[in-house]
């Protein structure tokens, strides 16, 4: 099941891209992501390029993927090792919840 949606949500990624996210797997990890994030305009992130490490799980997508940051972030729900900390990841997940769908609530 997971790796059905993974697939899926990668040929998604490739017919209609987000004009501020681009994401994709590391080699052949399908399981295994890296992710950028441009800044979006209205906020104090504008201009700024941000990286992001995904992990799927095995029970994707009924649980969520593990985010990071990898580039620093000042930001009030990421750490200073750049785990992400917010609702949507940690108690308001569902798996109608896609990885562009998810991207457009970190920032």
């Amino acid at each position: 099941m997971a790796l059905k949606r993974i697939n899926k949500e990668l040929y998604d990624l490739g017919i209609d891209p987000p004009s501020t996210f681009s994401a994709g797997p590391i080699d052949d990890d399908l399981f295994h992501w890296q992710a950028s994030i441009i800044g979006p305009s209205y906020t104090s992130y504008s201009g700024g390029i941000f990286h992001l490490d995904i992990r799927f799980p095995s029970d994707y997508p009924f649980r969520p993927p593990t985010v990071k940051f990898t580039t620093r972030i000042y930001h009030p729900n990421i750490t200073d090792n750049g785990s992400i900390d917010v609702d949507f990841l940690r108690d308001l997940w569902s798996p109608a919840i896609t990885i562009t769908k998810g991207n457009n609530n970190l920032l």
